[in-house]
């Protein structure tokens, strides 16, 4: 090799060498990154997105009817719904009914088709407590000793109930969520004026939500524009002050909350004392008690996200504005509140999600009107144990917040694009 020829040839050699060193280094440094961000990702996976999924999974989740009636599931996928089943349903029925090993199968299948017809789970459980019939009964003779039995099995609803529940997976929890419900023909159509709660429910808690968010801004946007104007050694003082409730239990805030609005409380008692009143006001069990410590509770979190966004603007803006011959109050609303918008988007957006989760506060403080969609959620799961109607409104309720972000990111956009 000629000495021109080495020369060019090691240039090329170390350029390729310090190409691969310093892949080795980004590579290493891609995944010490990944290594320190594992634990993370594996706490969110076990804590958040397996919990979510099996919620949605449980919603559309109708493991209890197949369980326990194998047979008489398939033995219901033919019928056309019309009249009573054929007599062979009935003996298929009696023989799942006969083998299921545990009393509390039996009460699972009870309480899960007595969610969809009032009156099946007495149905069930005097059927399974009179089995086993007599041995190599035909199946006529089994259905008409099961109508001697109890005559509810001559209605066509209770066999409806099995037959739409003859599936594994099934929409019906989602479709009770919604006041809807399978027809007998299989079909999709709204429940009975009297069953049709959930879509009140829902509508009350986004209601109570709202009126949570409007009061936490009206209330917070001056004190938090006032904690951006000090210095910023007073500001950090009173910033304590606003975080104090993030140090108290939410127990304790609304036991006293009780404490101060009963009827003999302090707030009635200063209101009688100035004149303003001269009978106590119903400040508790009801929404106005509700609101009121809803609010309280909630509003560092609409002050923080404004307070950080206020901190952000010059004040030179607005002495700009009212230099050039705007008024205060013009130069306030038309050059500063613009550019607190994301500030305001945030601190309702975020105030608005944790208020429709609201369990405690409505469930001790209101009554029977003023209960959110929380507290349904865990008197299925706690009292009805009904898990499957429970994650269903659990599904609504978190679709409701992921539309409502996808709102906000849509709406922030916009302003963005146009600004």
């Amino acid at each position: 090799m000629s000495d021109a020829t080495l020369a060019l040839a090691l240039p090329a050699a170390g350029s390729r060498e310090l190409v691969r060193a310093l892949a080795r280094r980004e590579r290493r440094r891609h995944l010490a990154a990944v290594a320190l961000t594992l634990p993370l990702c594996v706490f969110l996976l076990f804590t958040l997105l397996v919990p979510i999924g099996a919620l949605l999974l449980r919603a559309v989740e109708n493991p209890e009817v197949v369980h326990a009636l194998p047979r008489a599931s398939q033995a219901l996928s033919g019928w056309d719904r019309r009249g009573l089943p054929p007599a062979a349903t009935y003996a298929a029925l009696a023989t799942d009914l006969a083998k299921l090993n545990d009393r509390s199968d039996a009460g699972a299948l009870a309480r899960r088709l007595n969610t969809d017809v009032p009156g099946a789970r007495s149905l069930i459980m005097g059927t399974y407590r009179a089995l086993p019939f007599d041995a190599g009964l035909a199946a006529e003779a089994v259905r008409n000793h099961m109508l001697a039995l109890d005559p509810r099995w001559g209605e066509p609803k209770y066999w409806h109930a099995i037959a739409n529940n003859s599936s594994r997976w099934t929409p019906n929890y989602l479709l009770a969520a919604l006041d809807l419900r399978r027809a007998a023909d299989g079909g999709i159509e709204r429940a009975e004026p009297d069953q049709r709660v959930f879509g009140r429910i829902l509508g009350r808690t986004f209601e109570i939500s709202a009126i949570v968010t409007l009061f936490c801004l009206a209330l917070g946007y001056p004190l938090a524009w006032w904690l951006s104007t000090l210095p910023a050694r007073r500001a950090n003082v009173l910033m304590i002050l606003v975080l104090v409730p993030f140090w108290t239990s939410i127990l304790v805030r609304v036991a006293a909350w009780i404490v101060l609005l009963q009827s003999a409380g302090l707030v009635n008692r200063a209101l009688m004392a100035l004149g303003v009143i001269g009978q106590p006001l119903a400040l508790l069990f009801n929404r106005t008690g509700v609101i009121i410590a809803m609010v309280h509770i909630l509003l560092p979190f609409m002050i923080l996200p404004l307070y950080s966004v206020m901190k952000a603007v010059p004040a030179t803006y607005l002495r700009a504005a009212v230099s050039l011959g705007s008024p205060p109050l013009a130069a306030f609303f038309r050059v500063y509140v613009p550019q607190t918008l994301p500030g305001i988007g945030a601190g309702g957006l975020l105030v608005f999600i944790l208020s429709i989760g609201y369990y405690v506060t409505p469930a001790l403080l209101g009554g029977a009107e003023d209960q959110m969609l929380s507290y349904y959620i865990s008197q299925y799961t706690n009292v009805d144990v009904n898990w499957g109607l429970a994650c269903a409104l659990g599904a609504i309720l978190l679709v409701a917040t992921l539309l409502l972000y996808g709102v906000y990111r849509r709406v922030v956009k916009a302003e963005l694009s146009l600004g």
